[in-house]
């Protein structure tokens, strides 16, 4: 029998973090809570959820590498793994049709999905409202994937879902994806989310920082690279995500309706 398991990883993300494991805590029958490290309250947002979400357990790491030791052997298995970042919320009130759609076997074909995803920076008062820019045309972020498609992933994985070396099953590839974008819009998508990237996303998170480097983007940094960035966070000006504000900001700037993504 099919199941979903979310992963959610996260460091310093006490401002949004609450609100995007419950967003998909219905959609999933397990759901893995992992802290990297957080200085805020993080650790102590997921302890609490743990406790009262009976399919929900808390684990911390030291890298964020070895949160892929936590789903790796559902490998083979009829598991669809969906990674969810401490700033995603998807919206509560399509995702039970997309778990009767995945539970159906309507794509098993594929090996991930990608959703529509609004890159946002700004949410109106009463949370009603939210600005920022679509995928597509920007870059889609969701993270969905048929783990009944592997053999295996093994490798050097800098975090949950991301590199290594996942062997595949039959014509499945890491190309085998399907674009929710081709069906449908914004309004209409079952499986969407607003990626609150531009936001501040921890309450320690310095207001001069406006995209929040990414694992990938300290992973790929030199050790001299590190060490200025040290420097510029020291002297209030902190370094930016050149790859989200490429990435993300793409296509014309809009305002949707956001209020369904607040539920309660």
């Amino acid at each position: 029998m099919t199941r979903i398991v979310g992963i959610v990883l996260v460091r310093d993300d006490d401002v949004f973090v609450e609100q995007a494991v419950r967003n998909v805590s219905s959609f999933c029958d397990e759901l893995i809570l992992v802290d990297h490290q957080s200085r805020d309250e993080t650790p102590s947002i997921l302890a609490r959820l743990a406790d009262d979400l009976p399919h929900a357990t808390a684990h911390s790491v030291r890298h964020p590498a070895d949160s892929h030791a936590l789903i790796k052997e559902r490998a083979g298995e009829p598991v669809w793994v969906f990674g969810v970042d401490g700033d995603e919320l998807y919206d509560p009130r399509g995702l039970p049709q997309m778990r009767a759609r995945l539970l159906a076997g309507e794509f098993d074909e594929w090996w991930s999905i990608k959703g529509n995803v609004l890159h946002c920076d700004a949410v109106e008062p009463g949370r009603r409202r939210a600005s920022g820019w679509l995928a597509p045309p920007a870059r889609s972020i969701t993270k969905l994937f048929n783990f009944a498609a592997l053999e295996s992933w093994e490798g050097s994985v800098p975090e949950r879902l991301h590199g290594g070396n996942p062997i595949f099953k039959g014509s499945h590839t890491w190309e085998t994806v399907r674009f929710l974008r081709d069906d449908y819009g914004w309004e209409e998508s079952p499986f969407r989310c607003l990626h609150t990237c531009f936001l501040p996303r921890s309450s320690r998170q310095p207001e001069a920082l406006v995209a929040r480097p990414s694992i990938s983007d300290r992973n790929s940094a030199s050790r001299r690279q590190r060490a200025a960035a040290r420097l510029r966070a020291l002297t209030g000006r902190p370094p930016q995500s050149a790859w989200k504000l490429d990435r993300y900001r793409q296509g014309p700037h809009v305002t949707v309706d956001a209020e369904g993504f607040f539920p309660g």
